[in-house]
């Protein structure tokens, strides 16, 4: 699904994304990643949610953000919930969608200038 967009200069927006990959600002991304307004982290090693762990909820906690959105692939699967009680625990909300949904709702709030992150799954 292509976005249109007025202004690519405000940060990081999702531009375009499909099963395998995620463009952004108009480069195309074929591996996990993260995203801000602010910041890309373009190589996550997260290629699976049954994998996430620890490390890669710290990785998006870095980003300091107010909103978690974890895209987990092309369907919507939950970890458990030790996985991600860190965030929690630190009154960072998160929530878990497809990777489609999770680039559409990111948009959305980044365009509100909220403090999202989103972890990406490809």
């Amino acid at each position: 699904m292509k976005f249109a967009q007025d202004s690519q200069d405000d940060g990081y927006f999702i531009t375009s994304y499909d099963e395998n990959s995620v463009s952004i600002n108009g480069k195309p991304f074929q591996t996990s990643l993260i995203i801000s307004s602010r910041r890309l982290e373009e190589d996550w090693s997260l290629n699976a949610i049954e994998h996430l762990s620890d490390t890669h909820i710290e990785s998006i906690l870095l980003f300091k953000p107010e909103l978690i959105i974890i895209g987990t692939g092309k369907k919507l699967l939950f970890p458990a919930v030790e996985t991600y009680s860190r965030a929690i625990r630190h009154g960072i909300g998160i929530d878990f969608m497809d990777t489609g949904a999770a680039c559409r709702t990111y948009n959305i709030l980044m365009s509100e200038n909220r403090n999202v992150v989103a972890g990406l799954i490809l």
